[in-house]
């Protein structure tokens, strides 16, 4: 089986001045399709340029990304944006929803920029709705909704793509504890459904919901580990 995210040998290296900072060192990591990975480390560690190239928004100095059977390490910004929009689905800490827009609208911008015409829009953002059980709050705008819920409408407008997979970064970052538990649950329920999700955290309670933690230090891979299934 092919792996929806396969990376070859990803180093990033920033120059200031003559200063030459590695971040990245050879990483080579393979995702298959429907896994649950949390990628993890502390300051320093180099997982939030890691994340940065596997969502596109950056490229790596040397090595290759293979997103979806496609070579993205070396392709120009107007065609990593195009990636970005179809295949990538981010939920950001932030939420990142237009105040002004209702949940609905907010949830189908992506299908804007991709094109889709207005009735094909609206059915689709009420299906991604609907998988994060909020379609019941469809006209409501942000300043009319709990941090969870905003939340939820975030990872709708993510999933609305139909991306290859779906990008969290600290998702639980802005909520309390009651409401995280809510959101992990939504995230556990999309990877059941057969999405795949990489989740970006620092708290070891959030990472205990994915199957895989990847664990980093020092720009390179210090621990990959797959949780084991009990059976009785």
């Amino acid at each position: 089986m092919q792996p929806v995210i396969e990376l070859k040998q990803i180093s990033k290296t920033y120059f200031m001045g003559t200063n030459a900072l590695e971040v990245l060192k050879s990483i080579s990591l393979n995702i298959f399709k429907n896994e649950y990975v949390a990628l993890m480390g502390p300051s320093g560690s180099g997982k939030s340029t890691l994340m940065n190239i596997l969502g596109c928004l950056d490229t790596p100095t040397s090595g290759n990304y293979i997103l979806n059977g496609s070579d993205v390490s070396k392709m120009a910004d107007d065609a990593l944006a195009e990636v970005r929009n179809k295949e990538i689905g981010f939920v950001f800490q932030q939420f990142n929803l237009l105040p002004r827009l209702s949940a609905a609208e907010n949830v189908a911008l992506p299908l804007i920029y991709a094109g889709i015409n207005k009735k094909d829009r609206t059915e689709r953002a009420m299906e991604a709705l609907k998988k994060v059980a909020l379609d019941d709050r469809s006209h409501h705008k942000p300043n009319e909704l709990s941090g969870g819920q905003i939340q939820r409408v975030a990872i709708a407008r993510a999933l609305v793509n139909n991306p290859s997979i779906l990008l969290a970064d600290e998702p639980t970052g802005n909520l309390d504890t009651k409401t995280s538990v809510e959101v992990m649950e939504i995230f556990s329920l999309l990877q059941s459904a057969g999405n795949t999700i990489v989740l970006v955290t620092h708290e070891e309670d959030i990472a205990a919901y994915a199957k895989r933690v990847v664990r980093m230090r020092d720009g390179v891979v210090e621990t990959d580990s797959v949780k084991q299934l009990h059976t009785v």
